[in-house]
Formats: structure tokens, C-alpha cells, sequence
């Protein structure tokens, strides 16, 4: 599927890359899927088939490594995962232990193949892992490059523990902890997320360092919004990966009760669709056909990123209600640099995005009652809309450029290393 975090992970290396910084973004588990073009290195590390089969077998650590090797194939792994959004995270806890166990556990080797790679070929400055739970191998790499920056990107790690059953939860979070000690910063991308994460692993106020979450502007930048063909009427939409968790039918919810007086709303739906969740979806489509709106609700499937710009364009209010706190929001920022003003719950980032930009509404999360009303009353009022929508895009330009982020992260390595230094 197209990944928030490897999105926002390939756009952070571009962007280094553009000045001047010889960075290297290299895959773990799978190979990444970007909207945007890939600077991804093509070999993937700690290949997602092969440390599964390494935790059920063990004994294969004792096959040559070229066989074992061919279980890391990037065209073998896309096909191996390609019904990976049926995967449950419950099944994965004894791995999940065993991959943050490092060289104590049953990937060791794997683990001490991508540590000489680094120390040896790459003699890196800084390393940046994009999550902790790949961080099984950081006392490796902190005793083969003890002068070397080693940072942890902190955005949705407690959300996989929390689908870990109780005993690997505690285990993994225990190990999480014990990490804390090898890494020199945390770079989270909001407060809430800060004070979360701080207190869940135990970490140290001074290693913690808020970079506000941002994206490339370039692809958003036209400030001619398309005309629309006759009275298509008003157009209430919603970008994120379709499941339960991301609250489409919250929205369908809030958006019945405008419909059922108001003839004049249509709701659109675009985002990735995994198997595990295609009967949901159908669930959404029957809810909409029992209450006689079938016609006026559309799903746009998965669009790439002209697709994605084209569908924020065309709708008139984005609201994805959630119903967990999600540590980003990469479409909050995506609908407002369109020019499109946001209604979100106010939980996880989100309440700092939408303040810190003053592109749109904040409702009490799980209320429908607040965000029906909330949707009924920008619809109403064009002028409110067209207010939020230019300060929605003058907040993303001035607060959330990716080039200000990845510059952001190139300093904070370098007054890291002068402390080091002294």
C-alpha cells in the first residue's frame, strides 16, 4: 500500500539529498511504495519472508547464506506481500520480540549482515531508523560506530505494539526501553506524540526532539482549483486507507444525517483498500444503499499522486474521523496545501496540525453529533470555507515544507556531533 511513513521517509531523503547531503534510504522488511519517485535503495535488509521463516525455523540460519539469500529478492517479497493488508499483527508477537532482541535473537545473523554493511561499506555520520521496533540491532551499531549520530523517527509504534497480544506487548516494550540507552535523539512530529512516547518507553526529556511533520510542496503548489462540469453541489470527501480504524463510516454517519435533509451533499471516499478490509467497505456501501444513498456516494480506489491532487482539488471539505490518535496526518497537510479546508477529531496530531495552520475545524473525537454539525455549518458558509482554506495553505507553505524539515534534521546531527566533540 502507499505508507505514510515511507512516503514521508522518501520525501526527507530527496530533500537532503537536494542539499547536498549524501543520504542513503535503505528498505527493511519490504521494499517501500511511494506516490512520489523513489530514492530508495533497490536492496531490502532483513527481508520481511525471511525473518519470518527464520523465527518458525530457526535451523535455516544454518543454510548457506547465497540460498538463504534469495528470500530477500525485492520481486519475491512484493509478491509475497501483496496480500499483506490481511496480515494480523496479533500472530507477530514472538517476532516482534525476537527482531528487537537484536543479536540475541533468531535473526542475529541478519542483524550483524546489515551492522558490517553499515559500519563497513556505508562509515556513515548519523543513522536514522524510522521506527524502534527495527531497532534490534542499535548496540551493535552504537560499539561499531560509537561517534556516530544514531536517531530513532517515532510515528506508529505503539499503534503495532497494541495489536500484539499482553505478554509480547510488555515484552517488546521492555525491550524498547532497554534501547533508549543507544540512541543519541527521538524525533517525533508533535507534542501529544512526545509526551506519549516519553512516557511509554521511558525516555529522557532531552532526547526527545519535536520536527513538525511536513511534505513536498511542489506537487500541491497550482493555485487554480478545476472547474467543475454543471452543479455538482457539495462535495464532502475523505482520503485515507479504507478500515475501521481510520472511521470512514463515522463519517457516512455524520454525512446521512446532512443528506437526509440536504440533496445538495455528495460524499467521496479515496484510499488504499486492502483485502482483510474489502468486507467493510461493502458494509459502508450497504449502510448507504439502506438509507437510499447509493448514488450519491462514490469510491475513487487508490490514486497516485496526480490522482491524489486531482481528488483534494475537487471536493470542498476533507474529514477522516478516526478513531485512534494518529501520530501524523499526511493528508491534513496534503488537503490544505490543495486549498481545501479540514473538519478533524481533535486527538493524536491532529489538533496541533489544524492549529498550527489555521486550515480548518476541530470536533470532540466519537462525537457525530459535532462533526455532522460542524460539516453542516461550513457547508453552509463559503466565505468561512474560502477563509480557512487560504490560511490552510499559507500555514502548510510557512510551518510544514519538507525542505525545511530535512534541513531541520541536518542541523540537529550537526550540533549533536559538536557536543559530542567537546
Amino acid at each position: 500500500m502507499f505508507c505514510g511513513s515511507c512516503m514521508h521517509d522518501n520525501a526527507i531523503a530527496r530533500a537532503m539529498a537536494a542539499i547536498g547531503v549524501d543520504c542513503v534510504l535503505q528498505p527493511v522488511y519490504t521494499p517501500i511504495r511511494t506516490d512520489e519517485e523513489s530514492v530508495a535503495d533497490s536492496r531490502v535488509f532483513l527481508g520481511g519472508i525471511h525473518v519470518y521463516l527464520l523465527q518458525q525455523m530457526p535451523w535455516l540460519r544454518f543454510l548457506p547464506r547465497p540460498l538463504r539469500g534469495m528470500l530477500d529478492s525485492p520481486p519475491l517479497i512484493r509478491w509475497a506481500t501483496r496480500r499483506a493488508g490481511g496480515v494480523d499483527p496479533a500472530k507477530l508477537g514472538e517476532l516482534s520480540v525476537s527482531m528487537l532482541r537484536g543479536a540475541r535473537g533468531n535473526q542475529a545473523q541478519e542483524f550483524k549482515r546489515l551492522t558490517d554493511w553499515i559500519a563497513d561499506d556505508l562509515k556513515p555520520d548519523a543513522v536514522i531508523l524510522t521506527n524502534l521496533l527495527i531497532g534490534g540491532g542499535l548496540p551493535g551499531l552504537r560499539e561499531r560506530l560509537p561517534d556516530a549520530e544514531l536517531m530513532v523517527m517515532l510515528q506508529g509504534d505503539d499503534i503495532f505494539l497494541d495489536h500484539l497480544p499482553q505478554a509480547a506487548r510488555s515484552t517488546a516494550i521492555e525491550l524498547c526501553t532497554d534501547l533508549v540507552r543507544h540512541i543519541d535523539h527521538f524525533c517525533v512530529h508533535s507534542q501529544f506524540y512526545a509526551q506519549k512516547m516519553g512516557a511509554l518507553f521511558e525516555i529522557p526529556d532531552e532526547k526527545i526532539v519535536v520536527t513538525p511533520l511536513s511534505i513536498d510542496l511542489s506537487p500541491f503548489s497550482a493555485n487554480d482549483r478545476p472547474a467543475r462540469a454543471g452543479n455538482s453541489g457539495f462535495r464532502l470527501g475523505y482520503l485515507a486507507r479504507i478500515a475501521p480504524e481510520k472511521g470512514l463510516h463515522r463519517l457516512v454517519e455524520a454525512f446521512e444525517r446532512i443528506a437526509a435533509v440536504d440533496a445538495d451533499i455528495t460524499l467521496h471516499a479515496a484510499g488504499w483498500l486492502g483485502n482483510g478490509n474489502e468486507p467493510y467497505l461493502r458494509s459502508v456501501e450497504k449502510r448507504l444503499r439502506d438509507a437510499g444513498l447509493a448514488d450519491r456516494f462514490t469510491y475513487h480506489g487508490s490514486p497516485d499522486l496526480a490522482g491524489k491532487v486531482r481528488f483534494l482539488q475537487d471536493i470542498d471539505l476533507l474529514s477522516v474521523p478516526t478513531e485512534y490518535e494518529d501520530p501524523k496526518g499526511l493528508f491534513v497537510l496534503e488537503s490544505l496545501a490543495v486549498g481545501t479546508p479540514v473538519v478533524m477529531p481533535d486527538h493524536g496530531a491532529f489538533g496541533e496540525l489544524v492549529r498550527s495552520t489555521g486550515g480548518g475545524v476541530l470536533v470532540p473525537p466519537n462525537s457525530i453529533d459535532a462533526l455532522s454539525a460542524a460539516i453542516d455549518e461550513l457547508k453552509a458558509d463559503p466565505d468561512r470555507r474560502r477563509e480557512l482554506a487560504e490560511a490552510g495553505r499559507r500555514g502548510v507553505q510557512q510551518k510544514h515544507s519538507i525542505a525545511a524539515a530535512a534541513q531541520g534534521l541536518v542541523d540537529l546531527i550537526g550540533r549533536s556531533r559538536e557536543q559530542h566533540a567537546r
